[in-house]
C-alpha cells in the first residue's frame, strides 16, 4: 500500500478506536500486538495487510474500517423544520482543552468527568498520550482518567495532533517546572488569522521561560533561578494566555499575582481544578488573580468541568433562527448574561428556571425555554468584550439571528482578523451581509434563506452558524467537510436531530 493509504487508514483506525472509547493499549491486547504497533498503524509507519484491516474492523465493531478509506465527513441537512423537547448542554470543549494540559501539573491520578468527546479534546489525548502519559475512557466512556509518567518524553510528541490544536501552546506552563528545556509543535487550529504568542511569552519569561522558534518548533529554554519579583500583568486579557499563566504559577513556589487576567468560564474552571489539587487561588472571577503555588503535587484528583456556554448559545440560536419552542437544560447563565440581554431587547421570548449548581459545586445553571419570537435588529451594534462582556465566541451567532430580525444589524468582530469575512458565506443561503471591512459586518434582515450546497468555514463558530442557517431553510443544503465543527462539538448533528431537526451524515465513496 502506499504511504498515503496507510496515513488514511491509520486516521480511520484512531477515529474509530476514538469512538469507541479504547486507548490503543485496549485496542492492542484486543488484537494480541503491541501498543507500539498500533501506534504505528495509526500514525501510517507501518505496512497492514487486509486480513488486520479486517481484524481490527471486527474489534472495534467498525464497517468504515473494514471498507476502507471514507474521505471526509459532510452534512445532509433537510430545512424548514422546527425544533422541540429539551437538550442538555455538553461540558465546555475550552473548560476541558485547559484541564487536560492542567493535569500535566500533576503526578497522580486524574479523572475528567463527562469531558467533551470532541476532536480537540482526542488531538491533544493523541499529544498526552506520545509523550508517555496514560489515558483511558472510563464508566462506560463518560469520564477520563489520566495517569502521568515518572518523566514525559517530549522528543517522541506527535507532531501532527499538536499542529492540529492551538491548545498545545498551554504546554508552556505546566511543563517549564518539570524540565530544564524541551520542543513544542506550532500551534495549530482554527483559521482565523494571525494570533501572536506573545502575550504569553510576556508571562512566562517571568518564570524564566525562553523561547526560540525555528522549522515549525517553539525551543523552550528554562533558567529556574527566575522567578516573579512583582505581580505579571498581562498585555492581553486573553484566555488561553491567563490559563497559561495560572499553570506556570500553580508549581512556583511562592505567591504569583496576576492582573488583568481573564474571568471567563474556562478560566474560572481551571482555577477550581487547581483548588482541587491543593493550589489557593484567590480573586477567582476577578481580573486579578493570586495564586499560592505548590512546588510538588502528587494526589488523586476527581473533577468536574462546568457546561459549556457557547454550545448553549448555539442551541439557543437554532431554536430562534428555526422559529421553535425548545428547552435547554443545565445553562451556564453567568456567562450568557450579557448575550440574553441583547436577545430579550431583540425581542427574544424566553423564560428561565430558579438557578442550580453544576457539578463543580460552583458554577450556576439554569433551564432556558426559548418560543418563537416576531425580532427586531438591536440598536447598538453587536460586539465582544472581555468576560463579563458579550463572549467573543458567541459573536458569529448573532449573524444567524440578526438575520431573522427586521432591521440592520452592525455586527463587529474586532478580535480575529478573518472570522467576520467567513460570517459572508451566509449569503450563499440567501443572506443579505455586506463586509464593511475585515471586522465589521451589516446585516440585514428578516431573511428568506434558502438551500445551497458548500464547503464548510475554515473557522469552527461561522461553520455552526452556517449549519443553522441551513437548519432554516426550505430545502435540502449540503455541508461538506466538518471536521472543524467537530473538533468543538459533540455528536451535534445527532443531538439536534432528537429535537426535530433532519440532518443526515455522510461520505463520499
Amino acid at each position: 500500500m502506499s504511504d498515503d493509504y496507510l496515513v488514511r487508514i491509520g486516521k480511520l483506525i484512531r477515529d474509530a478506536r476514538q469512538h469507541r472509547g479504547w486507548t490503543q493499549s485496549q485496542l492492542a491486547e484486543a488484537l494480541a500486538t503491541s501498543q507500539s504497533a498500533v501506534n504505528r498503524i495509526e500514525r501510517g509507519n507501518q505496512n497492514i495487510s487486509l486480513e488486520m484491516i479486517a481484524r481490527i474492523g471486527e474489534a472495534l465493531d467498525s464497517e468504515i474500517v473494514s471498507l476502507g478509506y471514507a474521505g471526509p465527513m459532510h452534512l445532509r441537512v433537510v430545512g424548514g423544520r422546527r425544533l422541540s423537547g429539551s437538550i442538555d448542554v455538553k461540558t465546555s470543549k475550552n473548560a476541558c482543552v485547559a484541564l487536560l494540559c492542567a493535569s500535566l501539573l500533576n503526578n497522580g491520578r486524574t479523572v475528567l468527568r463527562r469531558v467533551a468527546r470532541i476532536e480537540e479534546v482526542y488531538r491533544l489525548l493523541e499529544v498526552l498520550n506520545s509523550i508517555g502519559v496514560r489515558t483511558k475512557w472510563i464508566n462506560e466512556g463518560v469520564d477520563l482518567e489520566i495517569v502521568p509518567p515518572a518523566r514525559f518524553d517530549m522528543d517522541a510528541i506527535d507532531a501532527d495532533a499538536a499542529r492540529r490544536t492551538r491548545s498545545i501552546i498551554m504546554f508552556l506552563g505546566p511543563l517549564l517546572h518539570r524540565m530544564d528545556s524541551f520542543k513544542l509543535p506550532y500551534a495549530g487550529g482554527c483559521d482565523l488569522g494571525t494570533r501572536t504568542i506573545e502575550p504569553h511569552m510576556i508571562a512566562l519569561r517571568r518564570f524564566g521561560l525562553q523561547i526560540a522558534a525555528t522549522e515549525g518548533l517553539y525551543h523552550a529554554q528554562i533558567d529556574h533561578s527566575v522567578t516573579p519579583d512583582r505581580p505579571i500583568v498581562l498585555t492581553e486579557r486573553g484566555d488561553t494566555v491567563t490559563e497559561n499563566a495560572l499553570l506556570a504559577a500553580a508549581r512556583h513556589d511562592g505567591t504569583t499575582v496576576i492582573r488583568n487576567a481573564s474571568s471567563n468560564y474556562m478560566v474560572q474552571d481551571l482555577c477550581f481544578f487547581l483548588e482541587a489539587l491543593g493550589i489557593r487561588v484567590d480573586g477567582i472571577g476577578t481580573t486579578t488573580l493570586t495564586v499560592h503555588g505548590v512546588p510538588h503535587i502528587d494526589v488523586d484528583v476527581d473533577y468536574s468541568p462546568s457546561e459549556d456556554p457557547v454550545e448553549a448559545m448555539s442551541l439557543l440560536a437554532a431554536a430562534v433562527v428555526t422559529e421553535s419552542r425548545l428547552t435547554i437544560r443545565r445553562v451556564p447563565v453567568e456567562f450568557l448574561e450579557i448575550e440574553l440581554a441583547v436577545l430579550e431587547e431583540m425581542g427574544v421570548d424566553c423564560d428561565r428556571t430558579t438557578e442550580y449548581a453544576a457539578d463543580n459545586g460552583r458554577t450556576r445553571l439554569v433551564d432556558l425555554t426559548v418560543r418563537p419570537s416576531k425580532l427586531e435588529a438591536p440598536i447598538d451594534k453587536i460586539h465582544p468584550m472581555p468576560f463579563p462582556g458579550l463572549n467573543i465566541d458567541n459573536v458569529p451567532f448573532f449573524a444567524a439571528i440578526a438575520a431573522s430580525a427586521q432591521g440592520q444589524t452592525l455586527i463587529h468582530d474586532w478580535v480575529y482578523d478573518n472570522r467576520a469575512i467567513y460570517l459572508t458565506d451566509l449569503n450563499r443561503l440567501g443572506g443579505r451581509l455586506q463586509l464593511l471591512d475585515p471586522h465589521r459586518v451589516l446585516v440585514e434582515g428578516p431573511t428568506r434563506w434558502r438551500a445551497a450546497e458548500m464547503m464548510c468555514p475554515p473557522a469552527l463558530r461561522p461553520a455552526v452558524v452556517v449549519l443553522l442557517a441551513m437548519m432554516a431553510a426550505e430545502g435540502t443544503s449540503v455541508l461538506r467537510n466538518v471536521y472543524v465543527i467537530n473538533r468543538g462539538y459533540e455528536e451535534l448533528a445527532e443531538r439536534l436531530n432528537s429535537v426535530g431537526a433532519q440532518i443526515e451524515i455522510f461520505r463520499d465513496i
